[in-house]
């Protein structure tokens, strides 16, 4: 009734000897937790970084030294072999002591805990690998007017330059996103593996309120970390289509939207309005704000909306192809 290995050793001399077996198993997971608090005013944030171990492989390992291989390590799966969830972070025993030293190993990144670990056999257990205070983080809100259908997912770009209401389906919210540098002079600046982050904000009373949560890809030193977190109440977007001409025989679109945003916040707001979707080759030719072009998809303008105001963009795309 208990799992067994057993093997046979063929040998040319008899005696004891010292052995280590190393395999390839299935039924242990792991992934990494963030805890984000920010204060009740600011957005300077304390983070906890947690490691959540799960074993699910019908054996109990006693006092084991684990090491974790974060990054995108390529494992073939055979077909039959189902997909296993890890970061079943709640009913979690939580292990306080010291932190997990990280290093560079080959093409990732190798997580070792401080100490032997008994994993149990059904069992979840979290180890703290991180903690940083004081970190900047930039709120910003995002406004992308274009909503696309599951119906387009399969459509040529032939489909996409012809057809005029491609793309007009209006999408009313606004983003809200976390901008974090993973950098030393922001108190991190370590290799930080893929998890959930969940954010939290002190109310008045000192309790803390769930705001949100994403999770982020494996995310090396100096990198940016920009996660979306929900949808601002007390902002609204409208994007309509104001004019479309399209000459199919000189391979080019004239497209003209009309963006308004409001703003029914006690204080300013400053939005960034951006994507565009149907050529990879554009110019806007005619424009109420200045943009910033992020790439081929993407042209970034960035407003600011008053208190209990609105503000109103225009803008014309030249498409070629």
């Amino acid at each position: 009734m208990k799992p067994t290995l057993d093997w046979m050793l063929r040998s040319d001399f008899t005696g004891k000897l010292d052995a280590e077996l190393s395999y390839v198993t299935a039924g242990m997971t792991w992934a990494a937790d963030y805890n984000a608090v920010a204060p009740e005013n600011g957005n300077n944030l304390d983070i906890t970084g947690w490691v959540t171990m799960d074993n699910q492989s019908g054996k109990t390992f006693d006092q084991a030294q684990i090491k974790l291989m974060a990054g995108e390590v390529n494992k073939l799966r055979p077909s039959n072999e189902p997909f296993t969830v890890s970061g079943m972070a709640m009913d979690a025993r939580a292990m306080p002591g010291p932190q997990v030293q990280e290093k560079a190993f080959d093409e990732y990144h190798l997580y070792t805990l401080p100490r032997p670990v008994t994993l149990e056999d059904r069992e979840t257990k979290q180890v703290e690998f991180l903690r940083a205070s004081n970190v900047k983080a930039e709120r910003i809100y995002v406004y992308d007017g274009a909503k696309m259908g599951q119906q387009y997912q399969y459509w040529s770009p032939e489909q996409i330059r012809q057809n005029r209401e491609y793309g007009t389906e209006m999408n009313s919210d606004v983003w809200v996103m976390q901008e974090i540098a993973n950098s030393k002079s922001n108190n991190l600046g370590i290799p930080l593996p893929k998890g959930r982050a969940r954010f939290y904000r002190r109310d008045t009373d000192g309790a803390l309120e769930f705001i949100g949560e994403s999770e982020i890809t494996h995310t090396p030193i100096d990198e940016t970390l920009r996660l979306f977190t929900g949808n601002a109440s007390d902002l609204v977007g409208e994007r309509r289509q104001t004019n479309f001409q399209v000459d199919y025989n000189g391979h080019k679109i004239d497209e003209s939207f009309a963006i308004k945003i409001r703003n029914h916040k006690n204080e300013a707001a400053n939005v960034r309005v951006e994507h565009l979707y149907r050529c990879l080759n554009w110019e806007i030719t005619q424009t109420s704000d200045d943009f910033i072009k992020i790439d081929s998809r993407t042209a970034e303008f960035r407003v600011r909306i008053p208190s209990s105001g609105e503000k109103n963009l225009t803008y014309n795309v030249h498409y070629m192809w």
